[in-house]
């Protein structure tokens, strides 16, 4: 499917989303991190980030990575706040963000989105919109997207997740500066469903073992965006299934 229609699409899902004809439920506003970003703002005064390094951003799945233990050699930033929205890393991207003009975005967000009642449609849309405000200020950066995770506690919205998945990843085919990753497909049984060895008690999120292997499938695609020009943009270097330790 071409670029452009996957934008309509989801451009015509937030359009309905917002005149209320996709009975999407009151979403709190960005404000509600006002707190959080602002700690992020005061720790930037007091020990400035170098310029140019890997970031981190998203929800919980990004708060709790552990970006620095997972990844030493590249010395990312983390600028997880959980439960956020795609839309409040668009809102407070011009504080933690584009200050720190990263070289390469690993983004994960959107479960949160599906989970108050937005749209696939309207979660590709924000993702859009989060790649065009980082990509008019800083158009050589490369954001990885790091697909939704279906979970036992959101099973029953997982459908909505994978079409989020499926808009997004096609969405990403049309500019080599995106990449999706299915990281999903590693934290699954034969049956499609959760590995439940790789979570949390709260069957939401990801325990040790489970980010040894999201981390497992991101590093391939992180390393060959850093220093190589030939990656392929669909996690596909990672074909063999990784073991959790």
């Amino acid at each position: 499917m071409a670029r452009a229609l996957i934008l309509f699409v989801c451009w015509i899902g937030l359009l309905l989303s917002s005149l209320g004809w996709a009975q999407t439920p009151a979403i709190p506003g960005p404000e509600r991190w006002e707190s959080a970003i602002a700690k992020f703002v005061e720790q930037d005064k007091q020990v400035p980030p170098e310029k140019g390094k890997v970031l981190f951003l998203g929800s919980s799945t990004i708060l709790l990575s552990n970006p620095q233990r997972l990844f030493p050699d590249v010395n990312p930033l983390n600028r997880g706040f959980g439960g956020s929205f795609i839309s409040d890393s668009v809102y407070y991207a011009d504080r933690i963000v584009l200050p720190y003009e990263p070289s390469v975005i690993v983004f994960h967000a959107g479960g949160n989105d599906i989970a108050l009642g937005k749209t696939p449609e309207t979660v590709c849309a924000d993702f859009g919109a989060l790649v065009r405000k980082v990509h008019a200020a800083l158009p050589k950066t490369r954001i990885i997207y790091m697909a939704l995770i279906g979970s036992r506690l959101r099973w029953n919205l997982w459908p909505q997740m994978a079409r989020a998945n499926a808009l997004i990843e096609e969405f990403c085919k049309g500019d080599d500066r995106l990449w999706y990753v299915d990281v999903w497909r590693f934290l699954r049984n034969d049956q499609n469903e959760p590995r439940e060895e790789l979570f949390l008690r709260d069957k939401l999120h990801l325990n040790p073992d489970g980010y040894r292997v999201w981390a497992s499938v991101l590093s391939p695609v992180l390393t060959r965006m850093l220093y190589r020009s030939d990656a392929t943009p669909d996690g596909a270097e990672t074909s063999k299934k990784p073991e959790s330790k």
